[in-house]
C-alpha cells in the first residue's frame, strides 16, 4: 500500500507506523518533519474517472483521478474556520498525492470509544451523559463557526486520559461530502449514489431531511447523529436497522425505531434528538444545558467544562507553516517539563547560599593570616 513506514507524504510527513487493525486500518502514524509533532494521516481515496478523450478512442478509455483541488479548497476552508476547542480534535492540513487526499490530524493519548465498548459493558447513563456533554460542546463550537461536522460516529470519539471525550473526524467528513458533490456534478440522484458509496449505511450519516433533500444537511443533522450515537452506546445497537441502505432509508422515513429502554434517563433527550423534523431538535448548546441539568442530579459530581483555552491532555497547537531556521526540529514539550525548568532555580538557591557563606569565611581567614604576617 502507498505511504508505508519510512516513506514521506507531501515532503513533510514521515510515516513511522500504522495503528492496530480496526476501523482506521488505513490510517498512518507519522511525524511532521517541520515540528517533530506526531500526527495521524487519514487517507481519503480519490475515485478514478474513465476519460475516452485521453486516448482518442471510444473502445478504450484511459483513467485519471478526480481533480482534488475543489476538495482541498473545501478542507482548507473548514480547517481555517473551525476554532480550537478542548473537546474537538484538531485538523492541521490536507494534501493530495498519488490519488489520495491525506488529512493530517492530531493524535492525542486517547482510546477510541469503540474499543472501550468492545471490551466491556455499556457505560451507565450518567457516564454516557458526560461524554455526550463533551460532544455537544464540540458541536456547538463547530456550529458557531458556521460549519457542520457531518461525521459524528462512535469511532470518531476518543476518550482522553482525564476521561473527557474528544470528537474527531471533521476533516474526513468534510472530504467525503466534498467528493460526493464533485461526483454528483449537480445531479441529485448521482449525488446521492456517490454519497451512499462514500459514507455507507450508518444511521448517524442519514438524517431524514437528507433523504428528501440531499442538500439539507445543517447543524440539526449533527444533533440527529448524536442521538443515534447515544442510542447505540447505551443499548448496544443503532435505533434503526442497518442491514442495507434500502432497509435503513425505509426505517428512517417511517420512523421505525428500535426499543430505547436501555437509554434510561437519557431516553427523553434521545427522542428529541431523533425528531423527524430538524426544527424540533434541540441545538448543541441546548443539548449540553439539558445534560448539565441531568448530571447535576447524578450520584457522582459532574466533571465541568474546562476553562477556555485549556486542553484535556497536552496537545500541539497549529502545526508551523515554515521550517525552523536552524537546529533540530522544534518539539512540543509537555507542560510539566516547563514547570520543572521553572522550579530548578528555587531548588539550587540553598546550595548557592551555603557555597557563598563558605567562600566568604575562607576569604576572611586568608585576610586574617595575611594581616598577622
Amino acid at each position: 500500500m502507498r505511504a508505508g513506514p519510512g516513506q514521506t507524504v507531501a515532503g513533510r510527513y514521515q510515516v513511522t507506523d500504522r495503528p492496530p487493525a480496526g476501523d482506521e486500518a488505513l490510517a498512518r502514524v507519522a511525524v511532521d518533519a517541520r515540528s517533530g509533532v506526531r500526527v495521524l494521516l487519514e487517507p481519503v481515496e480519490l475515485p478514478e474517472l474513465l476519460v475516452p478523450e485521453l486516448t482518442g478512442s471510444n473502445d478504450f478509455a484511459a483513467s485519471r483521478w478526480l481533480d482534488p483541488e475543489p476538495v482541498l479548497a473545501e478542507l482548507a476552508a473548514a480547517i481555517a474556520a473551525v476554532p480550537e476547542h478542548p473537546r474537538l480534535g484538531q485538523s492541521f492540513e490536507a494534501v493530495a498525492e498519488d490519488g489520495v487526499v491525506w488529512l493530517a490530524v492530531e493524535r492525542p493519548a486517547a482510546v477510541r470509544l469503540t474499543e472501550l465498548l468492545a471490551g466491556g459493558p455499556p457505560p451507565s447513563p450518567y457516564r454516557a451523559a458526560e461524554l455526550a456533554a463533551d460532544l455537544a460542546g464540540a458541536l456547538a463550537a463547530v456550529h458557531r463557526a458556521g460549519r457542520v461536522h457531518g461525521n459524528v460516529l462512535p469511532e470518531q470519539v476518543l476518550i482522553c486520559e482525564d476521561g473527557a471525550a474528544l470528537l474527531g473526524g471533521l476533516a474526513v467528513g468534510t472530504a467525503q461530502e466534498a467528493l460526493a458533490r464533485e461526483l454528483g456534478g449537480g445531479d441529485p440522484r448521482r449525488w446521492g449514489q456517490a454519497r451512499a458509496g462514500l459514507v455507507g449505511d450508518r444511521a448517524e450519516r442519514w438524517p431524514p431531511e437528507l433523504l428528501t433533500d440531499l442538500g439539507a444537511a445543517g447543524p440539526p443533522a449533527d444533533l440527529w447523529a448524536l442521538g443515534v450515537l447515544l442510542h447505540r452506546v447505551l443499548t448496544g445497537r443503532g435505533p434503526f436497522p442497518e442491514h442495507s441502505q434500502t432497509v435503513l432509508f425505509a426505517a428512517v422515513r417511517s420512523g421505525n425505531r428500535g426499543d430505547r429502554a436501555g437509554c434510561g434517563p437519557l431516553g427523553p433527550l434521545v427522542d428529541r434528538l431523533l425528531a423527524p423534523d430538524p426544527a424540533a431538535r434541540p441545538t448543541a448548546a441546548q443539548t449540553r444545558a439539558w445534560l448539565a441539568g441531568l448530571l447535576a442530579e447524578a450520584p457522582d459530581p459532574f466533571r465541568s467544562e474546562p476553562a477556555a483555552g485549556t486542553l484535556p491532555v497536552p496537545r500541539p497547537r497549529r502545526l508551523p507553516a515554515a521550517r525552523p531556521r536552524a537546529g533540530r526540529p522544534a518539539r512540543a514539550e509537555p507542560h510539566h517539563r516547563h514547570a520543572a525548568a521553572a522550579r530548578r532555580p528555587a531548588k539550587l538557591l540553598p546550595v548557592l547560599l551555603v557555597g557563598g557563606v563558605l567562600a566568604a569565611m575562607a576569604l576572611a581567614m586568608a585576610a586574617v593570616v595575611a594581616f598577622a604576617h
